[in-house]
């Protein structure tokens, strides 16, 4: 089996604050759009979107379980790009041999960003 892209769909309560937070946040160009649907791209191959859960019928996870893990190439300047889009990352820490830091989205979802080795 071969996959043309991955997408990641999270369910939101707080739908519009939530599409703010990673199209003016985290700066995401958006795929996709309608009145209660967001496709972001993430990369070429990988795209994360937002459902306005009373639009839909999966509801939603209010954060919990879920961490979207980012890897990017300099970790120090991810942060302080995060920092200065008003958005409040933890401070930046070692786990499993990688340089990370995290936000939460509107909805409580973790967003891990990671740089450094490979991870397991």
């Amino acid at each position: 089996m071969h996959f043309e892209t991955a997408n990641v769909i999270l369910y939101c309560k707080k739908w519009e604050e939530t599409v703010a937070f990673y199209r003016f946040g985290l700066k995401l160009p958006i795929h996709a759009y309608t009145e209660w649907f967001v496709e972001f791209i993430l990369t070429n191959t990988s795209r994360l979107s937002v459902a306005d859960e009373s639009r839909t019928s999966i509801k939603s996870g209010d954060g919990k379980g879920v961490t979207i893990g980012l890897q990017v190439a300099e970790i120090t300047a991810a942060r302080a790009c995060l920092q200065d889009a008003g958005l409040s990352p933890t401070v930046i820490k070692e786990v499993w041999g990688a340089k990370v830091f995290y936000v939460f989205d509107p909805e409580g979802h973790r967003i891990e960003f990671w740089a450094g080795r490979a991870r397991v």
